[in-house]
């Protein structure tokens, strides 16, 4: 499998999702060849088959290849976190993650990116924290905890394991935003609870701008933040968005409303944070497009616009 002339060949599992998507658009327009890993049979050269609940990942398909980006997932928040529920992020994550370490391993691929999220510190009230603090207690940091660790495997191999934390990504289209906009449109836009808990956010072309610059940058391994450099508090994301879109935001909906409604999650994805900063990043010379929310919300709102 050559590399074509000017370009990297990567392979992504979980291209069709908001960022896999926005990621495999990038690294063509970058003349990269894309090799996307699917779970139904191939339709063409340029997709490798898959199936992670078995183990099927024939590492040959792998040689040759730059470097594997693995950001497969359920959304946390898609359902309310029932048992069965959280087996299934467990599940969507740890055994294809195996799969693809494993793989990556056999096939000699250098570089290993492989999604996580901030989750990882669990609520750090107002401690700033970068890529070196330790996993908080809860679910969402047990599971990056075991979903990192099924990537580092890897490493025993040689391949260089970047640990990809993100934040909450902020895009023109689906993610986040295409929950709250439609609210915060109608004037219904609310802080949550205290508002006091941070949200570390990210736009959607400076995270596709930092796995790339990841792949380039072999001094890059290990747990890194993928966050905007000022991280805030829901009350202030709350007003600035309200100030993106010209609507007010005197609401607040209420802890217990939030418990009741929403169970386990709210505390550890609603009313809890992180006020994590991307010094692994910045430390690696990468330089963010919006450092502001304000910023990345005016991108964000104003590119679903046009």
């Amino acid at each position: 499998m050559g590399q074509p002339v000017g370009g990297l060949v990567v392979a992504i599992a979980g291209s069709s999702g908001l960022i896999g998507s926005a990621l495999v658009s990038a690294l063509r327009a970058a003349d990269h060849r894309v090799l996307r890993i699917v779970r139904r049979a191939p339709a063409n050269g340029d997709e490798l088959h898959w199936n992670p609940d078995s183990g099927e990942f024939d590492p040959s398909g792998l040689e040759g290849v730059d470097a594997v980006i693995n950001l497969c997932g359920v959304n946390v928040g898609d359902k309310r976190w029932s048992g069965s529920f959280k087996q299934s992020l467990r599940d969507s994550r740890i055994g294809p993650t195996e799969v693809i370490a494993a793989a990556v391993a056999d096939a000699g691929v250098p570089t290993l990116i492989n999604a996580s999220a901030v989750g990882y510190y669990g609520d750090t009230g107002n401690r700033v924290v970068d890529g070196t603090a330790p996993a908080g207690g809860g679910f969402l940091s047990r599971l990056c905890v075991d979903w990192e660790a099924a990537a580092l495997a890897a490493e025993d191999a040689g391949a260089r394991v970047v640990l990809a934390r993100s934040g909450l990504v902020l895009s023109p289209g689906g993610g986040v935003l295409s929950r709250l906009r439609p609210l915060f449109s109608l004037g219904l836009g609310a802080r949550l609870g205290n508002g006091r808990q941070y949200m570390p956010w990210i736009s959607l072309e400076d995270e596709i701008r930092g796995l790339l610059f990841a792949i380039n940058n072999p001094d890059l391994s290990g747990p890194v933040n993928f966050t905007g450099p000022a991280p805030v508090t829901n009350s202030e994301f709350t007003a600035a968005l309200g100030r993106a879109l010209n609507r007010p935001t005197p609401l607040m909906v209420p802890g217990f409303a939030l418990r009741t409604l929403l169970g386990e999650f709210a505390d550890e994805g609603l009313l809890g944070g992180q006020r994590a900063i991307p010094a692994a990043l910045e430390r690696a010379g990468f330089v963010f497009h919006h450092n502001t929310i304000g910023e990345a919300l005016a991108y964000a709102t104003t590119s679903a616009q046009n």
